[in-house]
C-alpha cells in the first residue's frame, strides 16, 4: 500500500469510534440542555464556564469523494459487495 493509502485505512478504521464519541457527545449536551436550559450556564471544576445555546445554523458539507468497503470479518456486511472486489481483482476473507 501507499502512504496515503496506509493513512485511509488507519483513519477509516477510527470513523465508527469518533462517531460514537459525537452520537455521546451530543446525547450528554442534550442532557445539560434538560438540566441548565438553553441559554443557561454551568462551570466545570477547572473554571470553564459553558453555556447550552440553539445553533444558529448548519452547512452542509458535501464531500467530492467517499468510499464504500467490504466487510470485516467481525461484520455481517459491508457497503461493497465481497463479489465486486473478487471480480475487480482482489482476493476476499470469507468467514
Amino acid at each position: 500500500m501507499t502512504p496515503s493509502q496506509t493513512k485511509f485505512v488507519l483513519l477509516e478504521k477510527k470513523k465508527e469510534e469518533i462517531k460514537r464519541f459525537f452520537d455521546e457527545l451530543n446525547e450528554a449536551v442534550a442532557e445539560v440542555a434538560k438540566e441548565v436550559g438553553v441559554n443557561g450556564y454551568f462551570q466545570d471544576s477547572e473554571g470553564t464556564v459553558y453555556k447550552i445555546v440553539e445553533p444558529e445554523g448548519r452547512f452542509v458539507h458535501y464531500e467530492k469523494f467517499s468510499y464504500v468497503r467490504t466487510r470485516r470479518m467481525d461484520e455481517k456486511r459491508g457497503d461493497l459487495s465481497l463479489k465486486e472486489a473478487e471480480e475487480a481483482g482482489f482476493v476476499v476473507q470469507k468467514k
